[in-house]
């Protein structure tokens, strides 16, 4: 086999699905590596390739091949299904074993194809190379593929070498942008703030085009993805400043991602265009949940404009009446909305309608003699062609917010009534849709939503997720040509399934009792769990463990009281701190930290103290450049250079009062290595007690104060940090990444950065025998209290308090109210001793299912 090119056979008969739309982050997010993805149509997976076994899963739904006999061979995974991990080897046989060298289409893999559909997530089976290579698709089968047909060809990408100096007035650079969604908005925004605080010009280039910072439309597209090569130049005040902290920028991955949004990268860019014989449509799961209604389908309104305008002047003043009028409706609608997800959106379109590339265009249109609508159609046309033409699947997704403007101003500009008339409680049918017309749909209780195009990164997507409305999308032109008028007059009930991916326009009796069987079901599992939140989560022998809330802000602190949390476990106070051109001063915090108490009602509050560094800056804290972020000064470590800052907010929290004098409040910090930064911070906060003069205040509550235990040296320390805390808390995601010394950040690692590794799960061990020395409590408040796997393990060892994010919170104390502690515990040695985090997983979920 040629290193410079890979033929990857179909494994069985097959539909091809590129891996973006595969319903799982991780996998279309490309965090394991690239690839594509197939939705297997046999029952046995063969070898795509020629290779070598090195690895296949314990429960035999994951196996390896190496493609050549050099340590740095390409490493190939084919992953049968998604959560197949779960059902522990039930229906699959595996057909070779480690070791074994295999030719192109040798079976691998035998599975139940009707057991996997039944009970895992999906049938779509990556295949992903994961072994560091930098692989480029250069041709991929459509559509069907048969067993043994050429399914891709692929070559192997070259790096960009490194270039650029910087220095005077203007200067000029690179950076390899390690944003794992690519440039978004988000950093585009922190990138013009670096300019405007330095007084300088940014501009970016990629591959012959160039940008500058703060025009939003040019910047995205770019098209800058992760991976990206960017050159950057920097032009008057201070210029080094401003390209240093530029390119530091883009070279950090993002970190606190949006679980919503979660590191989903899964925009359709080629839809699957397919239907079966029994009217069985499918698509991409945005949104799962299952409907049984009747389709309704939206059509386009395409609103016409002419191309002359009635002069320069009368079509200027139209279109700044039409951006005001907007703008006003926009901010009414951010006001009204009863949903933080929709407040967000609303507040991005309204960054775009300021974006100067639109206005500025569009008037140069409207001088050169066009009408204001023809030359805001032109202007955002242009820039929607743009961004669909960009590699990264977010930025392509973000097309569809463009055309909302675009339609809404020409709505305001031709005198055109811009709201969408369906009936009441039907699954809606459309090639696309915008997010205000989701809002506005909101009076009509839609159950379902299926779209031909559109991507789960979409912001219509994120508003289907925080309805809990069953979506699909990338259906394809399948979709409208199967939905005619009489088809759809003939469609009494048909049943959206996005918990398989599939609209069945043709269920029969049996299969809509099923549907809706199972949609009851689902809904009274989420009431139940709702119901049941604000009480107790005890296991089934009598433990009683609280779920908390993970929180950036004191207006989330509300929805997780009425989530049922049972405190705050985790308030992220830096994010006060972010997307600011200076430390908020001590009122502000104080009223911050004021308001998620008040909110809590007297349930504790857990507030973390300053956790800058790493993948968190602040453009006003100069930390200074370092090899390795994540371990420099960051956390409690900023005491060292930067004592004022983290001093200024231990008076702002002291400052605080609980509701009706109880003690809600606790005091967190981050990054201990030992005592040491425990005593100093015990030391200020005495001085401070005393300098406030709070010890002779009878409504005075001392907070306690605990640790985040997310070094190994921590863990280890355990039982001496235990004599002087009052608490624990495991961040168990720079814990992982620490103790099996991987960037959590990084792609390639993705798929090994498990909290359920049994070095993690031991030093998770250590904490609670150490804590038990003292009487002190146990939390854990990182992404492995949301995983109900890993809580099984994690309540096993003797954890007290899981904090997640606040809309986990009834699902994960349902599951808690499913678990004996006791089972778990007497056989938790046994997951102990396993070789690896897979193993662990599939021995929690056996144990769980053998202990019902």
């Amino acid at each position: 086999m040629s290193r410079a090119e890979i033929v990857l056979q179909a494994p069985c008969d097959a539909l091809v699905v590129p891996l973006e739309q595969v319903p799982d982050p991780v996998f279309a997010g490309g965090q394991l590596g690239p690839g594509l993805a197939i939705e297997p149509l046999g029952q046995t997976l063969h070898a795509p390739c020629a290779g070598t076994v090195v690895m296949c899963a314990t429960t035999r739904h994951a196996l390896t091949l190496r493609l050549g006999d050099e340590p740095d061979a390409p490493e190939l995974l084919l992953h049968l299904g998604l959560d197949t991990v779960e059902l522990g080897g039930r229906g699959i046989e595996a057909l070779v074993a480690v070791g074994q060298q295999v030719e192109a289409g040798a079976p691998l893999l035998r599975f139940d194809a009707d057991l996997l559909a039944r009970e895992a997530t999906s049938l779509v089976t990556p295949l992903v190379f994961i072994a560091g290579v930098q692989l480029r698709i250069e041709a991929q089968a459509p559509g069907r593929v048969t067993q043994g047909e050429t399914l891709a060809r692929l070559s192997f990408a070259t790096d960009a070498g490194r270039s650029g100096e910087a220095g005077g007035p203007r200067c000029e650079g690179s950076a390899t942008v390690a944003l794992e969604a690519g440039l978004h908005a988000r950093p585009a925004a922190k990138l013009k703030a670096i300019g405007e605080h330095h007084a300088s010009r940014l501009s970016f280039a990629l591959d012959g085009a160039e940008a500058e910072a703060g025009r939003l439309t040019a910047m995205l597209g770019l098209g800058i993805g992760f991976g990206s090569r960017v050159a950057v130049r920097a032009e008057g005040g201070d210029a080094a400043a401003a390209l240093r902290e530029a390119i530091a920028l883009l070279e950090t991955a993002e970190g606190a991602r949006s679980p919503s949004a979660a590191g989903i990268d899964a925009g359709v860019s080629r839809v699957l265009d397919a239907i079966d014989a029994d009217g069985v449509l499918r698509g991409v799961a945005a949104s799962t949940g299952v409907a049984v209604a009747p389709l309704v389908r939206l059509r386009a309104q395409r609103i016409e404009v002419a191309r002359a305008g009635a002069g320069v002047e009368q079509e200027l003043a139209r279109f700044d009446r039409a951006l005001g009028e907007l703008r006003t409706q926009l901010g009414g609608d951010r006001a009204r909305a009863t949903r933080e997800e929709d407040a967000q959106i609303l507040a991005a379109h309204l960054e775009w309608l300021d974006d100067p590339e639109l206005t500025e265009r569009t008037v140069a249109g409207i001088e050169r003699g066009e009408s204001a609508g023809f030359a805001w159609r032109e202007t955002l046309d242009a820039q929607i062609a743009q961004l669909e033409r960009a590699e990264s699947a977010l930025i392509r997704s973000r097309a569809g917010d463009l055309r909302d403007l675009e339609q809404r101003l020409l709505a305001l500009l031709e005198g055109v009534e811009s709201a969408v008339a369906v009936p009441h409680g039907a699954i809606l049918v459309a090639d696309d849709l915008t997010p205000s017309q989701l809002i506005q749909l909101d009076s009509v209780e839609p159950k379902g939503l299926c779209l031909a195009a559109g991507g789960a990164t979409s912001h219509v997507a994120i508003l289907a997720r925080a309805r809990g409305l069953p979506c699909l999308v990338g259906m394809g032109q399948a979709l409208g040509d199967a939905l005619d008028d009489e088809t759809l007059e003939s469609v009494r009930l048909a049943v959206l399934d996005a918990e398989r991916g599939t609209l069945e326009l043709r269920p029969g009796p049996e299969r809509l009792a099923e549907a809706q069987r199972r949609r009851d079901s689902l809904a009274r599992e989420h009431a139940e769990a709702f119901g049941a939140a604000s009480s107790e989560a005890r296991t089934r022998d009598g433990a009683l463990i609280e779920v908390a809330a993970n929180i950036g802000h004191p207006d989330e602190a509300e929805a997780a009281f009425a989530q049922g949390a049972d405190g705050i476990g985790l308030f992220r106070s830096e994010f006060l701190f972010l997307d600011r051109p200076v430390a908020p001063d001590r009122g502000r915090q104080r009223a911050d930290y004021q308001a998620a108490l008040d909110a809590m009602q007297g349930k504790p509050v857990i507030i973390r103290t300053l956790d800058i560094g790493a993948d968190k800056q602040l453009d006003y804290l100069r930390l200074g450049q370092t090899p390795n972020p994540a371990l420099g000064m960051r956390g409690v470590r900023l005491i060292e250079g930067h004592q004022a800052l983290l001093v200024d907010q231990l008076r702002a929290l002291l400052e605080c009062r609980p509701p009706a004098g109880k003690g809600g409040l606790r005091i967190m910090l981050p990054m201990v290595t030992d005592l040491l930064d425990v005593r100093r911070v015990r030391e200020w906060i005495d001085t401070l007690v005393d300098e406030l003069g709070l010890a002779e205040d009878a409504d005075f509550v001392a907070p306690e104060l605990g640790v985040m235990i997310e070094v190994p040296a921590a863990a280890l320390c355990a039982a001496s940090l235990a004599r002087e805390v009052d608490f624990f808390s495991i961040g168990t995601n720079d814990l992982t990444q620490y103790t099996l010394a991987m960037d959590r950040e990084a792609p390639g690692l993705a798929a090994r950065m498990d909290a359920l590794h049994p070095a993690v799960l031991r030093l998770v061990r250590l904490c609670v025998e150490g804590a038990a020395l003292y009487g002190r409590k146990v939390g854990v408040c990182g992404a492995a209290a949301g995983d109900e796997i890993a809580v099984a393990a994690l309540i096993a060892l003797g954890v007290d308090e899981l904090s997640m994010e606040p809309a986990r919170v009834p699902a994960i104390k349902a599951w808690v109210r499913r678990l004996d502690r006791a089972r778990l515990a007497a056989r938790i040695d046994e997951a102990l001793a396993l070789d690896d985090a897979a193993q662990v997983r599939s021995w929690v979920a056996r144990s769980i299912t053998t202990n019902p």
